[in-house]
């Protein structure tokens, strides 16, 4: 089995991943997103990788025609409450992301928030951004957003610890394999409770993203450092990859 194929720890980890502060920059994200891909409302969005449906739902809002996917039951359950709560018309789909096709049929496709990276086989990689590709139009667009390796080699802390809600929440980092991947070893420490949990994923540079989404049939690809629309360099925030179909 996968790591990411353990619903406990997407469960148990979701109150530190999807606080109340994440909850407040969606609308900033999502309004950026739409203005670096110049996707306008009524456009057909595919949320790959959705989660608990941050930006699916306030894409809704705006009146995109969102598909949203994710394998954790849970998340997608939340999303659906959440979306019925507010009378939003969303597609949620309870499916492992790497065998859904749906061709010619989106104009922009999602992957945020470092979903991106988690197989083990790269050759799984390449298949899931090939079924992106051949999901979208002609001239959609695929946003990547993740952590550079750029970004992690300035700004990399072995470990880090905090509180939260009367838990102790610990992350302890290491690079390895020839500056390929991030193990990361999270644990969640309260009365009750003490869960821990080690796993891997690949990580990539602004220029291997870049190749890899061209070599998978993309025309062009446009990186930023930020949902701000910064450039890629010594200043960036985050790796975001706009790739244009």
């Amino acid at each position: 089995m996968e790591w990411f194929e353990d619903d406990q720890f997407w469960l148990r980890f979701a109150p530190v991943m999807f606080d109340p502060q994440r909850w407040a920059e969606t609308p900033g994200e999502v309004a950026s997103i739409i203005s670096m891909t110049g996707t306008e409302a009524g456009s057909r969005v595919l949320d790959s990788c959705c989660g608990v449906g941050r930006h699916s739902l306030e894409f809704a809002r705006r009146g995109y025609l969102v598909t949203a996917i994710d394998r954790t039951r849970g998340y997608i359950e939340a999303a659906r409450e959440t979306a019925a709560a507010e009378e939003l018309d969303i597609e949620f789909m309870l499916q492992d992301v790497r065998f859904f096709r749906r061709p010619d049929y989106y104009d922009l496709a999602l992957n945020l928030f470092t979903s991106f990276g988690f197989f083990s086989d790269q050759q799984e990689e390449l298949r899931y951004i090939e079924n992106i590709r051949e999901s979208l139009k002609p001239g959609g667009v695929f946003v990547i957003d993740v952590n550079g390796k750029e970004i992690l080699s300035r700004d990399f802390v072995a470990a880090e610890e905090y509180e939260m809600d009367g838990y102790t929440v610990r992350g302890e980092y290491t690079i390895e394999d020839d500056f390929s991947t991030l193990n990361n070893i999270w644990s969640l420490k309260g009365p009750q409770e003490n869960y821990n949990f080690q796993f891997s994923h690949r990580i990539y540079s602004a220029l291997e993203l870049k190749e890899l989404l061209l070599n998978c049939g993309f025309e062009s690809v446009c990186i930023k450092g930020g949902f701000d629309g910064r450039p890629y360099d010594h200043n960036a925030q985050r790796l975001i990859s706009i790739a244009r179909k």
